[in-house]
């Protein structure tokens, strides 16, 4: 029998997909000094579908500035340059960047709680846009099979273990990421599990966590990242 690990999360409630639809919907990251969070959903002819601090994806032409700022320069193949906050970044489909507006730091994210008091947000696992559920009752971030795939992961390769859901138990690979990005932290070398199934976020677990600073005040949360 493999490790055993502890997930955090009552599976019936975060399984209902529809619910679920919902709560992505209302959710939003803001982070320290006005950064904005850009991701690259899709290419078009002359077009890119961008996603924006978190907002649904949206197509913006070649040469059309969002009220964020964000200004497409082109679009070629499977990629696409963008313009925000003065500097030029190429993104691949998947991929997403946070640009600095106000050229403050801080290493900070302050993320606010959806109607039903859940802090979901988006960020990057090895560069690939993710959507995250903070959960400081998961040990470890926990991932679905497909975002582990988009990101490059080849679960096969970690180790195998077991974890015990509301639907009973089911069998993970324990793995290390390259790198996780939440606004302006990005940590390197996060123990993570990957699922067997799909899942509809990407648990923000305490191997995440436990490196940061947590302050919630109503329903804002600042994560402050200490080493």
């Amino acid at each position: 029998m493999g490790i055993r690990y502890f997930t955090g999360v009552n599976w019936r409630r975060v399984s209902d997909h529809g619910r679920w639809a919902g709560v992505l919907c209302l959710a939003w990251l803001c982070t320290a000094g006005h950064a904005v969070d850009v991701g690259l959903a899709g290419v078009f002819p002359g077009k890119a579908l961008l996603t924006i601090d978190g907002a649904a994806p949206r197509t913006v032409p070649v040469g059309v500035t969002t009220g964020e700022g964000v200004r497409v320069l082109s679009v070629d193949g499977d990629s696409a340059t963008i313009e925000s906050d003065g500097k030029k970044r190429t993104l691949r489909v998947g991929q997403n960047v946070v640009s600095q507006s106000s050229g403050q730091g801080g290493d900070r994210a302050v993320l606010t709680a959806d109607g039903s008091g859940h802090f979901v947000t988006t960020g990057s696992i090895n560069g690939t846009t993710v959507r995250f559920l903070v959960d400081t009752g998961a040990t470890m971030v926990s991932l679905g099979a497909s975002d582990a795939r988009r990101a490059g992961i080849d679960a096969s390769k970690g180790q195998p273990g077991v974890v015990t859901t509301a639907n009973g138990q089911a069998p993970v690979s324990r793995v290390k990421l390259e790198t996780v990005r939440v606004g302006e932290i990005v940590q390197h070398g996060v123990d993570a599990l990957v699922h067997q199934q799909d899942m509809p976020v990407v648990l923000l677990g305490m191997s995440f966590l436990n490196r940061l600073e947590m302050q919630r005040d109503g329903q804002t949360m600042t994560l402050r990242k200490r080493y």
